[in-house]
């Protein structure tokens, strides 16, 4: 009987486990509200992908089905959205000076996202002692094709401008159709014809509508799209390579907890931005851009929510979307820290000049980087590319590709925090923050 205890252990923890599941499942269709049937989609996720990995290639279909869903609407959604705030709420002097202000910002913010990633991998040295030969074929083969697009040459100015709405929208080319988007809602604030503006506004304003609701459909299959990708994420995370680059990992979501309480945080409480109301609104972006690693999955819900909490269409249609290009606060604090990581893991030295120097690059080849998976690998190589110390180490950043999908997970859902409150911010400047509208708790009771 003795001997059969230990046996027993691993059997009533498994039970309770699935007990407590279970009754996370019972509280989620009691509030049917989308943050909790994500979140216990997450800790499901959790439990198949260490239990039955082999499920990993057909969950993760889940995942795709969704981000493709998701892509088909980002294009007429913010078109709509754009010109429905600027032609028919705003005008082209506050346009101009909603940019300027979101530029400014954007600059700002994401400049203390770089040097405290800097500082804080500087304070951990999470490289040194990393063994880089457990770079696995299949890291090597799979990081050689963001390796060879970061060779390819780029011009960010002439990315900003499309050359076809079509194609912009059918390659989802966020900051394009923004650009479009305001160029259009100028042209038709500047018609002359009454009835040619006004028809032209009411069919723009029933596509936002419409768009809207089509985001809401596509949100119902959230939870299934958060299953599919943690899944994945967790059974191809090796546990060696895992416990390998431990360090490197909690390095990067305790800094990104400190970028949210010192920098985010306080800029939240000088805008006067009530903080949990804002937080009961961003919950269920943040959590799609932490379970799917992917800005672009979260931007229709976050566009909704946002408008929601009292911030005009004219500015979070306009902030929200090129915030995906100019300030992604969580990947440029990867960046400068996976830079000095890999130098670190190489045994160079850096020096003080030389890290700055990294970030000023981080600082412009950053911008435009899309907010997909696997984007900030392309900027990673890069960087490390073109540095002549590290250039002979570029091939070590593969060894990232390991535990790359968990780090992502993190920075994109700071991403998708800080470019809300961006939007907030910009319309507590321009004294239009409506805060009357319920919480959305409060409306759910109602």
């Amino acid at each position: 009987m003795q001997s059969a205890l230990p046996d027993m252990n691993p059997l009533v923890f498994q039970i309770i486990r699935f007990a407590l599941m279970g009754y996370l499942f019972v509280i989620c269709f009691m509030r049917k509200k989308l943050s909790l049937w994500i979140f216990a989609a997450m800790l499901l996720g959790v439990e198949v992908g260490l239990d039955m990995p082999f499920v990993a290639p057909y969950a993760e279909k889940c995942s795709k089905i969704f981000l493709k869903m998701v892509k088909t609407l980002v294009g007429p959604l913010l078109f709509a959205t754009l010109v429905v705030g600027i032609a028919g709420h705003g005008n082209i002097k506050q346009v101009g000076r909603i940019g300027l202000k979101s530029i400014i910002y954007f600059e700002i913010v994401t400049t203390f996202a770089l040097f405290l990633g800097l500082l804080a991998i500087n304070i951990s040295q999470a490289g040194k002692g990393v063994d880089s030969t457990m770079i696995t074929e299949s890291y090597k083969d799979k990081a050689a094709d963001y390796m060879e697009a970061a060779k390819a040459p780029k011009d960010h100015v002439l990315d900003i401008f499309p050359e076809s709405i079509a194609k912009s929208m059918a390659e989802n080319s966020v900051l394009q159709i923004v650009v479009f988007s305001v160029i259009f809602a100028i042209g038709l604030s500047l018609v002359k014809n009454i009835k040619q503006k006004e028809t032209m506004l009411t069919w723009t304003e029933s596509l936002s509508e419409v768009m809207f609701k089509f985001t809401d459909i596509v949100m119902y299959f959230a939870p299934f799209a958060v299953f599919g990708a943690i899944v994945s994420t967790v059974a191809g995370s090796g546990v060696e390579i895992l416990l390998n680059l431990f360090k490197l990992v909690a390095t990067l979501y305790v800094t990104l907890i400190v970028f949210v309480l010192l920098v985010l945080l306080p800029i939240a409480w000088m805008a006067k931005i009530p903080i949990k109301r804002f937080f009961s609104y961003v919950s269920e972006p943040m959590s799609i851009a932490f379970a799917t690693a992917s800005s672009e999955s979260a931007l229709p819900k976050a566009l909704e929510n946002m408008e929601k909490f009292g911030v005009p269409k004219k500015i979070v249609g306009f902030v929200l979307p090129t915030g995906y290009s100019f300030n992604l606060d969580g990947t440029t604090l990867y960046l400068s820290m996976a830079t000095v990581f890999i130098a670190q893991m190489a045994g160079v030295h850096l020096t003080i000049g030389e890290q700055i120097a990294i970030c000023i690059t981080l600082m412009l080849t950053s911008k435009g980087v899309a907010g997909v998976r696997g984007a900030s690998f392309v900027i990673l190589a890069s960087t490390v590319g073109d540095f002549h110390k590290l250039a002979p180490h570029v091939e070590k950043t593969a060894i990232i590709f390991g535990v790359d999908a968990l780090m992502d997970m993190a920075r994109t859902s700071v991403n998708v925090l800080g470019n809300c409150l961006a939007s907030a911010v910009i319309a507590r400047s321009e004294g239009e923050l409506n805060l009357n509208a319920p919480d959305p708790d409060e409306a759910e009771m109602a």
